[in-house]
């Protein structure tokens, strides 16, 4: 889509939108494999909701039954599961809606986002608070359930095996959906720290080994919270995205014919999947703006995989005056 407008200045102003692998409706195309992809991914969380909700009841309870503090710190961490996942479904199918206004011009697609991170910040907590419980259990080991323990964190541990199996295929496809992944793999490895700890505490009937394991689970999850937490800040900030040079996107596009500066280049996540970018192009005068706009639009998408742009085509003779911010 492009738009002209005339002013009564040196120069004109145009923006074009810009669209990967576009065709005669480049928007609707997108639109569409967005839409079938968020849909899946709905189905994906939907299952794993359901499975991680029914076994965490079963958790709680054994747990609490054979007093053993890795299968309590593993059902806290299915907890976190279920609780997350239940953000991220609620999330993604707001987000679906793509309902805009006046005051929500990106419609709700950041809501997934604030999902991953809240998943991260529950997280955080969960392990923070097995390691301070294992500390204690260290000082004063209680006794505690082995066959109980085992067999129900067999259980946990098949449950975490279907929600996996469920979340992996769109877990490269939306942060949001990551998140929930990662739970479910770290609460899956934490099931195998409880299933080792009650075969040794079966063996042996050495009381560490579960304060041990359920601390093992805390430090394994805290390092890869903060990387997700990390990235969930980094597109709420709108740092510009990991794999984009920009300093490479602003030469791509100062190369095309007639171009002659490229200057108040942005670029941002909205959302997973989801880059945006802005930028001013000054061009030779006598240049074409249509067809500088696609070519510009074609660098963006193929080369970039930037699905939406803002362009301003400005005359050389121009005095644009850049945002000191």
């Amino acid at each position: 889509m492009i738009e002209q407008n005339g002013h009564p200045h040196s120069h004109e102003t145009e923006e074009a939108h810009t669209h990967p692998n576009s065709g005669e409706h480049p928007t609707h195309s997108h639109d569409h494999i967005a839409d079938a992809m968020r849909t899946g991914n709905r189905r994906r969380l939907l299952g794993a909701f359901l499975v991680t909700l029914v076994f965490l009841f079963v958790e709680v309870v054994f747990g609490i039954l054979s007093n053993s503090l890795a299968l309590l710190s593993d059902a806290g961490h299915m907890l976190t599961d279920v609780l997350g996942l239940g953000m991220a479904l609620a999330a993604m199918q707001l987000a679906g809606r793509r309902h805009k206004d006046a005051r929500r011009t990106y419609g709700l697609y950041r809501l997934e986002i604030l999902a991953a991170l809240a998943n991260g910040i529950l997280l955080f907590g969960v392990g923070a608070y097995v390691l301070v419980e294992a500390v204690r259990r260290l000082l004063d080991p209680p006794s505690v359930a082995n066959l109980t323990m085992l067999l129900v964190a067999v259980g946990g541990l098949l449950a975490n095996l279907v929600a996996f199996a469920l979340l992996r295929g769109g877990a490269n496809d939306s942060l949001n959906l990551r998140a929930a992944y990662l739970e479910v793999v770290a609460d899956a490895l934490g099931s195998v720290g409880v299933i080792v700890a009650a075969v040794v505490m079966q063996l042996t009937g050495w009381p560490y080994v579960d304060p041990i394991a359920a601390a093992a689970i805390g430090l394994f999850i805290l390092p890869r919270t903060w990387r997700l937490t990390g990235q969930a800040l980094r597109i709420l900030v709108q740092a510009a995205p990991p794999h984009l040079d920009l300093d490479e996107l602003s030469q791509a596009l100062l190369e095309l014919e007639g171009v002659v500066d490229v200057h108040d280049l942005h670029c941002w996540t909205l959302s997973s999947q989801m880059e945006v970018a802005s930028a001013h192009l000054k061009v030779c005068r006598g240049a074409d703006a249509a067809v500088i706009l696609r070519s510009a639009r074609t660098v963006l998408g193929d080369r970039f995989s930037v699905g939406h742009a803002t362009l301003q085509i400005e005359d050389e003779t121009a005095d644009c005056r850049d945002c000191s911010w």
